[in-house]
């Protein structure tokens, strides 16, 4: 009787130690294997398009606003919850159920308008709770929790979000593209453009 009680001690203990090594193995694999390179959406220039464009005005509060708004209506995993906010930068702030806790997710960005009309979120800082991980691995986290349209791409290497507005598919078959994000005077604007076969030219 003794001998098998020590015997199943033995084997709980060694099962222990597996599951325990693995653990450490998959941390250790995450910390320090080279975050992917994302592969980023060919640019668009919407001025190859016939068509007519149009300047609109925004703030930062109808933009954020908007912004949610469509978040809200992204598939959001169970696990997660995030919204953003825009202040003197854009923030990606949320939480994740880790272990039966909320660990808060901070990511500041600062974007970027490229000279097609795309916009790159390039992250000026992140914070995981009160783990210190590195940054790209944040990102990493972050992708492969948080489902994203096409047009977006997280790029985890370069610890930035490339945001394909140009390629954004709207009901209305418009198109836009960022002309100017200067958060910190609160002056956005961006360009819509009708396509002539959108109108029947």
């Amino acid at each position: 009787m003794k001998e098998s009680k020590i015997t199943n001690w033995k084997k709980l203990f060694l099962s222990l130690v597996l599951v325990n090594a693995i653990i450490a193995i998959s941390i250790i694999l995450f910390l320090f294997l080279p975050a992917p390179a994302a592969e980023l959406p060919e640019k668009v220039f919407l001025e190859d398009e016939a068509g007519a464009e149009f300047t609109v005005q925004s703030s930062k509060e109808n933009l954020n606003e908007l912004v949610n708004a469509y978040v809200d209506k992204l598939p959001q995993p169970s696990n997660i919850q995030y919204a953003v906010k825009l202040d003197e930068e854009v923030n990606l702030m949320g939480a994740v159920e880790a272990f039966s806790t909320e660990v808060p997710v901070n990511i500041t960005f600062e974007p970027i308008v490229q000279e097609n009309g795309d916009i790159i979120l390039r992250a000026t800082g992140m914070s995981l709770g009160l783990l210190r991980l590195p940054e790209d691995r944040i990102l990493q986290y972050v992708n492969s929790r948080v489902e994203t349209p096409e047009w977006i791409t997280i790029d985890p290497k370069e610890e930035q979000i490339y945001i394909a507005l140009t390629q954004m598919e709207l009901r209305s078959n418009f198109r836009v593209r960022a002309q100017q994000i200067d958060l910190e005077n609160d002056n956005i604007s961006f360009r819509i453009k009708i396509p002539n076969k959108t109108l029947g030219l």
